[in-house]
């Protein structure tokens, strides 16, 4: 009989093992010596070591699934309690339980995982549908829709969800979607009305300004041209292909049109310096009859220099109201000078000049004596007051004998 301390062979070749709950048979052995017989099925122990710890380093170090792993536990758990190698085979099975432990855990820590993310996923498609919604109400139609084709490229990134769940998600973005593509559809569809009924539009200003771009009533079709202007900007764009061609044919017409006026504007502007060079040498001949001597020969030297300065023609609006005003001041000057002689002459205004000098002459002289009786009555008060009087009347006086003076008188 052989034995070692984890098992023995008797005298039959019948090998056991030495377990926890007592010796159990590992097989018989006849064909060599019992120290062989139990070296074999130390042998067979040893691999089962081997196979162990393979398992185990797979089960740490690798991404084995929690399934296949269970299985080769329990393979590895059946050849341990089969009891066919000799040793310490309650450490294997000690191992293999901690190995089940393991893998119970790292099944419940990718189960934890998946259910993270699942949970991120589910919050990913929920923000990727809330933000479909939201652009499909903007009316960014570019940046919204390359917004919307990233945002489909990140979705099938992700992980899919439970099939209600991801499907109802789905649904919901992809409403969200058509809803964008039904509204930028209407939105062109009524542009290229807009554009459409524009380039009407401007077909017509285009054929108006045409038709007067050779007249040459200049304010009214200048005028005319301001409003279709205003009407142009008014109408909005036409389609690429036809506006740039009908602003061209329409700002042509207007250019033909303003180089003609400019043309004989110019004309007129030289013409009209011309006509204030003339009126100013009027106005100069006109203002050396002043001051005024003689009222009868001032009188047709002026109508001579106003009926030349009524045969030449407009002068510059700006230079107007101060040629005119030259001319202005020596006309009023004369109509002074013949207001001056009409009122010395008339025989009416010089009676009454007359008439009111010799009352306030009278009432003069009536003061005087009254304020020399006072005087020698000794009332000086009264001879004060009096003499206040007689300067008011003094000043009357001295007055209506000027004005008797433009009489001659």
């Amino acid at each position: 009989m052989s034995s070692d301390p984890w098992g023995r062979v008797d005298e039959t070749g019948t090998v056991y093992v030495r377990t926890a709950d007592g010796e159990q048979v590992v097989g018989s052995w006849q064909a060599g010596s019992p120290e062989e017989a139990l070296a074999y099925f130390e042998r067979k122990y040893e691999g089962l070591v081997v196979e162990i710890g393979l398992l185990e380093k797979r089960v740490r170090t690798t991404d084995l699934s929690a399934k296949d792993a269970q299985a080769a536990i329990d393979h590895l758990r059946e050849q341990v309690d089969a009891h066919h190698a000799v040793g310490d085979l309650d450490a294997l099975r000690g191992r293999l339980d901690k190995l089940v432990a393991t893998v119970e855990a790292r099944r419940e820590e990718r189960k934890q995982q998946r259910a993270r993310q699942s949970d991120e996923a589910r919050k990913a498609k929920e923000d990727l549908v809330v933000e479909a919604e939201q652009l499909a109400q903007s009316d960014q139609w570019r940046a919204a829709g390359e917004r919307l084709r990233a945002l489909v490229d990140t979705w099938k990134g992700l992980p899919r969800l439970d099939r209600k769940s991801d499907d109802e998600l789905w649904h919901r973005f992809s409403h969200a979607r058509s809803a964008f593509s039904k509204r930028r559809k209407a939105h062109f569809a009524q542009l290229d009305a807009q554009r459409e009924e524009a380039r009407r539009t401007k077909e017509r200003l285009v054929a108006e300004a045409e038709a007067l771009s050779d007249s040459t009533d200049w304010g009214p079709t200048a005028a005319r041209y301001r409003e279709l202007m205003a009407e142009w900007k008014a109408a909005g764009r036409a389609q690429r292909e036809h506006e740039d061609d009908l602003w061209n044919r329409f700002r042509g017409a207007q250019d033909v049109f303003f180089a003609a006026r400019s043309s004989v504007f110019a004309e007129r502007d030289a013409e009209q310096s011309e006509n204030l060079k003339l009126k100013e040498e009027l106005a100069e001949e006109a203002e050396k009859l002043l001051p005024i001597t003689d009222l009868k020969a001032a009188r047709a030297a002026f109508r001579s220099v106003n009926e030349r300065w009524e045969a030449i023609g407009h002068v510059p609006r700006d230079a107007r109201p101060k040629v005119e005003g030259r001319m202005h001041a020596v006309e009023r000057a004369i109509q002074e000078a013949e207001e001056a002689e009409w009122r010395r002459t008339n025989p009416e205004a010089r009676a009454r000049a007359e008439g009111l000098t010799g009352q306030l002459q009278a009432a003069v002289d009536k003061l005087k004596a009254q304020i020399e009786q006072a005087r020698a009555q000794g009332n000086n008060a009264r001879a004060d007051k009096l003499e206040k009087e007689l300067e008011g009347r003094q000043a009357l006086l001295d007055q209506a004998l000027k004005g008797l003076q433009e009489f001659g008188g």
